[in-house]
């Protein structure tokens, strides 16, 4: 397993030492700088091109919204997680906008941390559940708007399908794919390897008709199966 290399952006040194020595405990990750501030980040992110990059918002001279949206241009390959105060709808949807792939609270435990960072290194989102309420909601309301039905998929003879269409394992294959888990963490969850993983994710997609994990995520929160409350 390849170490994931971290750097933590918050303005607050305790904040910083107290995140470095909890996560240099975690197998297979490494804090490899530290930054008070987004033009700070910029700099080191540039020298060291760190897989994931803990940034807060609120901070003097750049704050993190910036710090992302320029991020992601000059390091597009390393993945930004917000961790914040901030429990605020327009700061989780502007640093989702600006190219974060999770937003997580500072409220949350510690162990959920460790989980979101994980989920985020193999190129999954976390957003914390009591968030991500706030997306469901926004997505629900433009499905109203659009039509829900017109963007659902549709069986061979063009009959709307659900979840009837999937096995009971496929379900649970597609509800722990909902919660950002990757073929490897589903395995452990359900007692299966990794291989028979991937084959239960390509049967439910042909079923589905669907060819990415978005998409499979999205027909999981409007079939009721993943429930973000």
């Amino acid at each position: 397993m390849d170490t994931i290399t971290i750097m933590l952006v918050d303005d607050h040194d305790v904040v910083r030492t107290g995140l470095r020595s909890y996560l240099e405990t975690q197998p297979g990750m490494q804090v490899v700088a530290e930054a008070r501030d987004g033009t700070d980040a910029i700099k080191l992110a540039g020298e060291i091109h760190p897989k994931i990059i803990l940034m807060d918002i609120t901070m003097p001279h750049m704050d993190g919204l910036e710090a992302t949206r320029q991020l992601k241009a000059l390091c597009p390959e390393s993945l930004v997680l917000a961790l914040t105060v901030h429990e605020d709808k327009q700061y989780f949807m502007e640093m989702l906008a600006a190219g974060a792939s999770g937003y997580l609270t500072k409220q949350a435990a510690a162990d959920e941390l460790v989980a979101a960072i994980r989920a985020v290194a193999t190129g999954n989102v976390y957003l914390q559940p009591a968030l991500a309420r706030w997306l469901l909601d926004d997505y629900q309301r433009l499905a109203r708007q659009s039509g829900a039905f017109a963007h659902m998929p549709a069986s061979k003879n063009g009959d709307v399908v659900g979840l009837d269409i999937l096995s009971a394992r496929e379900r649970q294959v597609l509800e722990s794919v909902g919660q950002g888990l990757n073929n490897d963490e589903i395995g452990r969850k359900l007692e299966l390897s990794p291989k028979t993983i991937a084959r239960h994710r390509e049967r439910i997609m042909n079923k589905l008709n669907m060819h990415s994990r978005t998409e499979l995520v999205k027909f999981a929160i409007r079939t009721g199966l993943i429930n973000l409350e």
